[in-house]
């Protein structure tokens, strides 16, 4: 698998929706730029909060669109072009209905399952879908009806603390898979219960 050099956020910029749900992959990214000791920054060229950290010896680009979650692609098409980067390079956080709070998986391919904001890359990468994802767990209201209500709906306490675990996690393997080491950093990810 190629080497990843580039992890994008997905969620809704604006301070109504820094703590929806759909918001999950905006957090991810915000704590490693955190844990890093590097600060994102607004940057025009690649339309959303722009930064580059240092994680066990290897350098990242840090990326949360600020386009809105269904126009996420043109962020992604931007930083990709800018630093000349495949869709083998880049790593995408995002919120995911089909697996509980406190549950992550790494995953490599696919379709968008629904997900706008994937939907919305996939498209701008020239319909390419061999992009990374980390898919963090928010669970499902149950009813398809509900789902964007529950998406931008704020999580309860208990399953908050699950997230935030899943997050812990998310980042506590993620040197893992900057060395090309996937089969661990799954393991250790997708045991966590």
């Amino acid at each position: 698998m190629s080497q990843v050099t580039a992890l994008i956020g997905l969620g809704n910029p604006g301070a109504e929706y820094d703590a929806t749900r759909h918001n999950a992959g905006f957090w991810l990214v915000d704590a490693i730029a955190r844990s890093a000791h590097t600060e994102l920054r607004p940057e025009k060229k690649f339309l959303g909060l722009y930064a580059k950290a240092r994680i066990g010896g290897h350098e990242l680009h840090l990326l949360n669109p600020t386009t809105f979650m269904n126009r996420s692609g043109a962020a992604v098409a931007a930083l990709t072009q800018f630093f000349k980067l495949a869709p083998e390079n880049l790593l995408v956080a995002h919120d995911e209905l089909d697996l509980p709070p406190g549950q992550g998986r790494y995953k490599t391919g696919g379709g968008h399952g629904g997900h706008n904001g994937l939907r919305d890359i996939i498209s701008a990468l020239g319909n390419q879908k061999q992009f990374h994802r980390i898919r963090i767990g928010i669970g499902h209201p149950g009813e398809a009806r509900q789902v964007t209500n529950y998406v931008l709906g704020r999580p309860g306490k208990a399953e908050q603390e699950a997230i935030d675990r899943t997050l812990d996690e998310c980042q506590a393997t993620l040197p893992l898979v900057l060395e090309g080491d996937w089969a661990k950093a799954m393991n250790r990810l997708h045991s966590v219960k």
